[in-house]
C-alpha cells in the first residue's frame, strides 16, 4: 500500500475510532464505521483540507443521514454509500464529486 493510502486509512481510523485493520476500500463511512450527521460532515471537510480535495460538488445529504433522523418519526431518505475507496479516488482526481461517486456505484 502506498504512503497516500496508508495516510488515508490512518485518517479515517482516527476520525471514526475504528481500528485501521478493519478499514478497506469497500468500507462505508456511514454504514460500516458509524460516522453520520455532523461528524460525517466534519470528517469530509477535514479530509478535503488534509488531502487537498475539492468538495464543491459534493452533497453531504446524499450520503449521510442527518443526526435529527434518530429522533424523527419519518423514515430516512435514500442515500448513496460513500466508501473509503471513493475518498482514495478523489485524492487522485483532486475532487470529491457526486457525479464521479454515483458513476462508480
Amino acid at each position: 500500500m502506498d504512503k497516500q493510502n496508508v495516510e488515508l486509512i490512518s485518517f479515517v481510523s482516527k476520525r471514526s475510532g475504528v481500528d485501521e485493520n478493519q478499514i478497506h476500500y469497500q468500507t462505508s463511512i456511514e454504514d460500516d464505521l458509524g460516522v453520520t450527521g455532523d461528524d460525517a460532515e466534519e470528517l469530509v471537510i477535514e479530509f478535503s483540507k488534509i488531502f487537498k480535495v475539492n468538495i464543491d460538488k459534493f452533497s453531504f445529504n446524499k450520503y449521510f443521514y442527518p443526526e435529527p433522523f434518530l429522533f424523527s418519526s419519518t423514515g430516512p431518505k435514500p442515500k448513496y454509500p460513500l466508501t473509503v475507496g471513493h475518498l482514495a479516488n478523489s485524492i487522485t482526481s483532486g475532487r470529491l464529486d457526486d457525479s464521479d461517486i454515483q458513476e462508480s456505484i
